[in-house]
């Protein structure tokens, strides 16, 4: 009862905000959410990494119920992402809680991955179809196990990433595995994706609240107003202009990736 009196209304506005955002073009919120923190409210970027984590593994949570229930989940790309992203979370962890004692050091190399991903986020948005075509004709010719090998590759990376910034799991996720799996249905590396980002986010999320970089305060204030977001803007999603979306979130998450990094 304590955390629902406490919820600040400007961040559960900011959670509409997103979830409204994240429901209209399918971008992961840690991409909107966590420099949003950073840069508008002065979050520390720990904070706002360990919040997030952990207010993306509840609202992935939901959508892969729903992909679950339509059969739009590959377990086999799922369990092979989470073969890399598992271990390469837990060395991450391990490598932020040894950094505690650096000061704002590891504040500074979060900041630092976090404007680079955003950028790489910004141009998958971006040119996603192009990046694919060009080369996803090339996958066609690997052998499954060079695949499944490359699949685990990307979850380490992801692992890395996500549990650095939150940012990663979703643009350049997607992008990678359409470019990995071009014969396979999009739905279904769509659930895949979302699946796969529940229990990364979840272990990553309550990796960070072991070495206190959560406010519960926070994320209570940020689900009260992304979960109705999401469910308003992916009512919307289908009225929504996505030649527009596109561009300007992309253009949107270039600047603020450039801003982190000035």
């Amino acid at each position: 009862m304590d955390l629902l009196q406490q919820i600040n209304p400007l961040y559960s506005l900011s959670g509409l905000a997103v979830g409204i955002l994240v429901g209209l073009t399918g971008v992961g919120g840690g991409s909107l959410m966590t420099p949003l923190l950073v840069l508008a409210f002065g979050i520390h970027p720990a904070t706002a990494v360990g919040t997030d984590l952990l207010y993306a593994a509840a609202t992935k949570g939901v959508g892969t119920a729903v992909h679950g229930s339509k059969g739009t989940v590959q377990w086999r790309i799922v369990g092979l992402l989470a073969a890399g992203s598992i271990p390469a979370t837990l060395l991450t962890l391990w490598f932020m809680h040894q950094r505690q004692g650096a000061g704002d050091g590891a504040a500074g190399l979060i900041t630092v991955t976090l404007g680079g991903a955003l950028i790489a986020t910004a141009a998958a948005v971006l040119f996603r179809n192009k990046i694919v075509k060009a080369l996803a004709s090339r996958s066609e010719g690997l052998d499954s196990r060079r695949v499944a090998a490359l699949t685990v590759l990307l979850g380490a990376i992801l692992g890395f990433l996500v549990s650095l910034t939150s940012v990663g799991a979703g643009a350049l996720g997607m992008t990678v595995l359409l470019v990995l799996y071009p014969k396979t249905n999009v739905a279904k590396l769509v659930g895949s994706d979302i699946a796969h980002a529940v229990p990364l986010t979840l272990i990553a999320g309550l990796g960070h609240w072991m070495i206190g970089s959560v406010d519960w305060t926070l994320l209570t204030s940020l689900l009260s107003g992304s979960i109705p977001g999401i469910i308003i803007g992916s009512l919307l999603a289908t009225k929504a202009p996505d030649r527009v979306l596109r561009p300007v979130l992309a253009s949107t998450l270039a600047l603020v990736g450039f801003k982190l990094l000035a």
